[in-house]
């Protein structure tokens, strides 16, 4: 008699795999992050990923959850569908300011306004990067870009979104924070918001949103420690930190 084959899965970093991330990229601790959060919860064996386009799903490579890599901007939709087939499962996507703001603005936006039960890791760099570092909709006014060789200018390409104020103008989002991996304060915040969007997403209560502002050194044009003083100087004012909403703690 056939013995039915036992299937295990873990959230760790696939060993001896060097990474492809450019120097100074932070997406390499975002991953260690979510997998951290996800083994002390417990959570191993029921996490899955909807996953963007370009360097977002260059992460499929380092985790050995289940991943699905979906047609760029629609992992809010994936997510959607899988969520609702696997209800008992961990389900977030992991998507970039270009796939998420942009290309997927309608998928991201009517996910959130229905409420759907999982957990958005949106990273935010203020650039497209794997597709070749043209403006997205979180550039920076005077930032430069492939498309944008003379910087942003407003009456041109219009203004930075702000996707975390955007969404919090809904009614169904339960928790919305913007967190930053800039420094270790930053990296110990980042872990314990998507512990709580997580956690709220395990307890039934709808659709949780952790921004992070993080840098591409490459497509800026610096160096990892510049690159860090940008996003202090630069994107933090015009992103600012903290939590948005937390219905958890009105309850």
């Amino acid at each position: 008699m056939a013995m039915e084959k036992v299937y295990t899965r873990t959230t760790g970093i696939v060993k001896d795999m060097v990474s492809g991330f450019c120097p100074g990229c932070m997406h390499g601790t975002v991953h260690k992050l979510i997998g951290e959060v996800a083994d002390e919860m417990g959570r191993a064996n029921d996490l899955i990923r909807a996953e963007g386009i370009g360097c977002c799903g260059l992460g499929q490579k380092y985790v050995t959850h289940d991943s699905a890599i979906c047609l760029h901007g629609r992992a809010c939709a994936a997510a959607t569908g899988i969520k609702r087939n696997e209800p008992d499962s961990l389900v977030y996507t992991y998507q970039g300011d270009g796939d998420l703001a942009s290309i997927g603005l309608g998928e991201t936006m009517l996910a959130a306004n229905r409420g759907e039960n999982f957990t958005v890791i949106f990273i935010n760099n203020g650039i497209y990067g794997m597709t070749g570092g043209q403006m997205a909709p979180t550039t920076l006014l005077g930032m430069k870009s492939t498309t944008t060789p003379n910087g942003r200018i407003a009456e041109e390409h219009g203004y930075p979104i702000h996707m975390s104020e955007i969404i919090n103008q809904l009614t169904a989002p339960y928790y919305i924070e913007r967190t930053t991996c800039a420094d270790p304060a930053g990296v110990r915040k980042t872990k314990s918001a998507i512990r709580k969007a997580f956690e709220y997403q395990a307890a039934g209560k709808g659709f949780t949103f952790v921004e992070i502002v993080t840098s591409c050194p490459t497509n800026w044009g610096l160096d990892p420690i510049s690159a860090l003083d940008f996003i202090k100087e630069k994107m933090l004012p015009e992103y600012p930190l903290g939590v948005l909403r937390d219905k958890g703690k009105e309850e």
